[in-house]
């Protein structure tokens, strides 16, 4: 009976292992893309990047009229401060002060993480990043591709050129 057993658990373990070696045995296939070099060289991603920084020049102009506002009611205070009863200069403390909170607010709301600085990048950057990523399956999907990496977001030590789909990405994306 023991025999019959181990027989059959020899038996198992070899037929697992040439299921193992048939797995093992099959292509597996690997490329990578570099999406700085995407972004760069791709059109509609300079395009979003302009709109971007004609956005964030604008909150910036906005910032710093804010900034020269509260800088010039400081001095306006320091100036006049001798002239003042303490109830006119606790008046101009608390306009200053608000003041400075409209802008803590609009610096949160305009450049934190949530802000609206945020969301434009995600809002014209994202519709690209979703067709780059579908450029990037139909290409791995056509030429049997295991995985592809991104060696801009990856730690990659070494890869062969010949692995490097960027380019054909970058053909694809621009074919669009």
């Amino acid at each position: 009976m023991k025999l019959k057993l181990l027989g059959m658990f020899l038996g198992a373990a070899v037929a697992l292992l040439g299921g193992v070696e048939s797995a093992l045995a099959q292509e597996v296939k690997i490329g990578y893309i570099d999406s700085i070099k995407i972004f760069a060289e791709n059109k509609e991603t300079q395009d979003a990047e302009r709109v971007y920084r004609q956005d964030v020049q604008q909150w910036e102009a906005q910032k710093q009229r804010m900034e020269q506002e509260i800088a010039r009611m400081g001095e306006e205070l320091n100036a006049q401060s001798p002239m003042l009863s303490e109830e006119k200069k606790q008046e101009r403390r608390l306009e200053m002060n608000r003041k400075m909170d409209e802008y803590k607010r609009f610096m949160e709301e305009t450049f934190g993480d949530n802000g609206l600085a945020a969301k434009r990048n995600k809002e014209l950057t994202q519709p690209i990043v979703d067709k780059i990523n579908r450029i990037i399956e139909q290409i791995a999907i056509e030429q049997k591709y295991s995985m592809v990496f991104d060696v801009a977001n990856a730690n990659v030590v070494y890869a062969d050129k010949k692995l490097d789909l960027t380019d054909l990405v970058l053909t694809r994306l621009n074919q669009r």
